[in-house]
């Protein structure tokens, strides 16, 4: 009876989940940080020093692991930086002229469109159980933030960013490996810096101004650049993109859980009602990865393609 390989795959697979959702609490904790900030630094130029400080620490910290990719290697994480940054600008134009509310929902759409585009585009196989829950989330998503829906120049802008942001979650999921996480995470921030620096410099660059912002910009750095891309990145190597897509589902939860704790908001309905939505979506997709690995760890000799069947 070969029982270990399953458990060790569950095991990384329930780290993984933990990673995300470490990542999606640090990303919640940005919101308030980047309403103030962008208020003074023009989003593009916020975004280009962000990701460029990232960039550097990442490669100081891991330039043997990046200059160890492949040319193949290297053009994916140069790929994957690229989707990622016009998700990034594509939201970030969007919400000149789309309520954060709406922009919030929008954007969240990801979550169905990651199992759809899955299906559409590399015949991903998606169980009943993870639509399902990918429905549940988004539902979730809008009663937490939708108040009102026109959908104008700006909205789908936003809609837009939803789609590539689906498209680098399954390109992560479908090619990015835990022995090259670092290195192509960090090609991932260099590539998001260049180009959100190219859209900042008809403008010129601003920087922050004072010391808390620099404080905030810092953080977000570390924390929400270099940390949330190695995190996520290796994290995806061991999960389906549909169930990543669904983790990440709690970002607005916590965005919202955050704005009660520090930014002076209060709890109401919607938070209660649409957090406990996502949060059964999340348990509804776990439940269901947790049954697989029973099934597949009770097994003589399981094959390949059960061992790697997270969702």
């Amino acid at each position: 009876m070969t029982n270990s390989p399953p458990l060790a795959h569950d095991g990384r697979a329930r780290l993984a989940v933990l990673l995300l959702l470490a990542v999606t609490a640090v990303w919640g904790s940005t919101f308030f940080l980047i309403r103030d900030l962008v208020e003074h630094v023009p989003s593009a130029d916020f975004l280009a020093v962000r990701f460029g400080i990232a960039a550097v620490l990442m490669f100081v910290v891991f330039h043997r692991q990046t200059l160890a990719l492949t040319r193949r290697q290297l053009t994916l994480g140069a790929g994957l930086g690229a989707l990622y940054a016009v998700a990034q600008l594509l939201q970030t134009v969007g919400l000149e002229t789309t309520a954060a509310s709406v922009s919030g929902f929008l954007t969240g759409t990801y979550i169905v469109l990651t199992p759809v585009l899955g299906a559409l585009l590399l015949r991903d196989h998606v169980p009943r159980a993870a639509w399902i829950a990918a429905a549940i989330a988004t539902a979730g998503i809008g009663v937490l933030s939708l108040q009102g829906l026109a959908m104008g120049f700006g909205e789908a802008l936003t809609l837009g960013s939803a789609a590539v942001y689906a498209l680098h979650i399954l390109a992560l999921g479908r090619w990015s490996t835990a022995s090259t996480a670092l290195g192509l995470s960090t090609i991932q921030a260099a590539v998001i810096a260049v180009i959100c620096l190219v859209a900042a410099l008809p403008d010129g660059v601003t920087l922050p101004a004072t010391g808390g912002q620099w404080v905030s910009l810092l953080y977000m750095a570390v924390f929400a650049g270099a940390g949330a891309l190695i995190a996520q990145t290796w994290a995806q190597a061991h999960l389906t993109a549909t169930r990543a897509a669904i983790v990440m589902a709690m970002e607005p939860v916590f965005a919202a859980l955050f704005a009660v704790l520090f930014g002076g908001e209060s709890v109401t309905w919607r938070l209660l009602v649409g957090g406990g939505l996502v949060l059964f979506a999340m348990y509804l997709v776990e439940l269901r990865g947790a049954t697989h690995a029973a099934d597949a760890s009770a097994l003589e000799d399981p094959p390949v393609e059960i061992l790697h069947h997270d969702v």
